[in-house]
């Protein structure tokens, strides 16, 4: 008789390194979280640590410095991180799924051998594709790269930029002939004391508060050309196929949002007393905690069969919009139901249900909104 394999059950391998990770968290990340949260900074010194264990560079190959992980490995990761802190797990989340996965991809050999040591073992990426006016629309970037001999001048504006405030290499997105439309985007690898750059205002948010936020301003930038990530002209497919990617790796955000509200959910719930015994006992108390643990459940049955499939080169876009746009929307119900079980402390921030809410609101918005999820799927179900 043969045995049914579960799709969330880990390897040896897998469960030591999530269960590593997640012991890290506890024990180092923790007990800063409420104080990170409240000053919207993240510790250096938990950054620094984050390279130390390898949590930065999990996909880059080891003769570049990496620890060369699977990228399920990232997503396990990432999950580990978030259900504890969401602003660590969007550290690790876009220097892997994002920087790292691009430069993999699309780098020549030239520019892993610069950059992936640096981003492996000390160095924050960045990725810019957002603009004041391109959000959805991300082709509508107005930012523009005019060619001048050996190198290129870059103007424009990014916005939302994620890990700007401590990133020191930038995937930066522009357009080399507006004429040709997003058929002119070209990818750029952009060093933080190039002339012409700067980092921008760091916006104040609901919630990942500790993770910085923040837009870009290029005037006159000067990029040498040996800079250019992949083809001219073909950085809409390196903008598309990386943030492919890149929703699995919020769905894993989501996942591990959603289990760390519940845990606190569960506890609290086993030692509140009402009427006599634990609120636990009371069957309202029990259905919710069920239907939580369901929505849970499914959540990162999608993002692990997402992981899976995009590790073993199978056509994962459609699993990775469904992963995104289903965890994202179960981790606000689940983590808005955490608060009702608390009752009035869930609403104060002595208690850590508050912080799991507002961290799961950006689920819904950023990497691709539900809307443009849905889009995706209908597409693929509709005309593929």
């Amino acid at each position: 008789m043969s045995t049914i394999q579960p799709l969330t059950r880990l390897t040896e391998e897998e469960q030591m390194f999530k269960d590593s990770v997640s012991e890290f968290a506890r024990e180092a990340i923790a007990p800063h979280v409420m104080e990170m949260d409240k000053k919207a900074e993240f510790r250096p010194d938990l950054l620094k640590q984050f390279f130390e264990l390898g949590l930065m560079g999990i996909e880059i190959p080891e003769e570049y410095g990496g620890t060369g992980g699977s990228f399920f490995m990232s997503i396990l990761a990432i999950e580990a991180l978030a259900e504890v802190d969401a602003s660590a797990a969007i550290y690790v989340d876009v220097q892997n799924t994002l920087v790292n996965n691009c430069i993999l991809r699309w780098a020549n050999e030239e520019q892993k051998k610069k950059y992936l040591p640096q981003l492996a073992t000390e160095k924050i990426g960045a990725y810019a594709l957002s603009e004041p006016s391109s959000g959805s629309d991300a082709f509508a970037l107005k930012t523009r790269a005019e060619e001048k001999g050996d190198h290129y001048v870059l103007n424009g504006t990014k916005l939302w930029i994620t890990n700007a405030a401590e990133a020191e290499i930038f995937i930066i997105f522009a357009n080399v002939n507006p004429e040709l439309g997003y058929k002119g985007i070209t990818a750029f690898i952009v060093e933080r004391d190039f002339e012409g750059f700067r980092v921008g205002k760091k916006e104040d948010k609901l919630g990942i508060r500790a993770s910085s936020t923040c837009e870009l301003i290029l005037e006159n930038c000067i990029v040498p050309k040996e800079n250019v990530l992949g083809e001219v002209g073909k950085g809409y497919k390196a903008a598309i196929e990386t943030l492919n990617e890149g929703r699995i790796g919020i769905g894993a955000q989501m996942v591990g949002i959603m289990s760390g509200a519940m845990k606190a959910g569960m506890q609290y719930s086993l030692e509140r007393e009402q009427f006599g015994k634990p609120i636990a006992h009371f069957q309202g108390i029990q259905f919710q905690i069920a239907e939580a643990a369901t929505l849970l459940e499914a959540s990162r049955l999608l993002v692990y069969n997402a992981a899976r499939l995009k590790d073993a080169g199978e056509p994962f876009l459609k699993e990775a919009a469904m992963a995104k746009l289903f965890s994202s929307i179960n981790a606000e119900k689940v983590t808005s139901r955490m608060i009702e079980i608390f009752g009035g402390y869930g609403y104060t921030k002595d208690y850590p249900v508050e912080k799991f809410y507002r961290d799961a609101k950006i689920g819904l918005i950023y990497e691709g909104t539900s809307n443009m999820q849905m889009a995706t799927i209908a597409k693929f179900l509709l005309f593929k």
